[in-house]
C-alpha cells in the first residue's frame, strides 16, 4: 500500500476494511524473480488504489482536526500534527523516517530536491492536507495553504 494509501487508511479506517494483503498467494513460496515481480506489481497496484483514492469523493467525512487533536491528546509524546509532517505520521503510527518520506514526496509529485528536507517536509504536509480535504476530510483551511 502507498503511503498516502496508508495516512487515508488512519484517517477514513471504514474506507479500507475490506482491504486484501497485496502479494498474498494460495501457492506457498515465490522464486527470488517471482517475488520481486510480485512487488513490483504489488507496488504499481498500490499506487494505483491510493491514485484512486485521492481521486474520488467516496470516503466518509471525517472532522481531521478533531480526530488528530483527540490522537495526539492521548498520545506520550507531544506531537505537532498541525505543521509537522513527521508529528503527523508518528501520530498515526507511521514511518516517518527521511526515506518514508521520499517515498510519499515521489508519490504526491514533488518536483523540488528531496536532500532539502526541511522544504520538502513543508510541502508534503501542505500537499497531504489538501489530498485531505479533496476526499471528505474536513481540514482547517489555514493547513491547506
Amino acid at each position: 500500500m502507498s503511503i498516502l494509501g496508508k495516512i487515508f487508511g488512519k484517517i477514513f479506517p471504514s474506507a479500507h476494511a475490506g482491504a486484501a494483503a497485496p502479494g498474498a498467494t494460495a501457492g506457498g513460496a515465490l522464486s527470488s524473480e517471482d517475488a520481486a515481480a510480485a512487488s513490483a506489481a504489488s507496488d504499481a497496484a498500490s499506487r494505483a488504489a491510493a491514485a484512486a483514492a485521492v481521486g474520488s469523493a467516496t470516503l466518509p467525512e471525517v472532522d481531521v482536526e478533531a480526530l488528530l487533536d483527540g490522537m495526539a491528546r492521548n498520545n506520550l509524546e507531544k506531537l505537532n500534527w498541525k505543521t509537522s509532517i513527521v508529528d503527523l505520521m508518528k501520530l498515526l503510527r507511521l514511518d516517518s523516517s527521511l526515506g518514508e518520506r521520499k517515498e510519499l514526496a515521489k508519490e504526491l509529485g514533488y518536483s523540488g530536491d528531496t536532500s532539502d528536507s526541511a522544504s520538502m517536509n513543508i510541502w508534503l504536509h501542505k500537499q497531504v492536507m489538501k489530498k485531505l480535504a479533496a476526499n471528505g476530510g474536513k481540514v482547517p483551511a489555514d493547513l491547506q495553504d
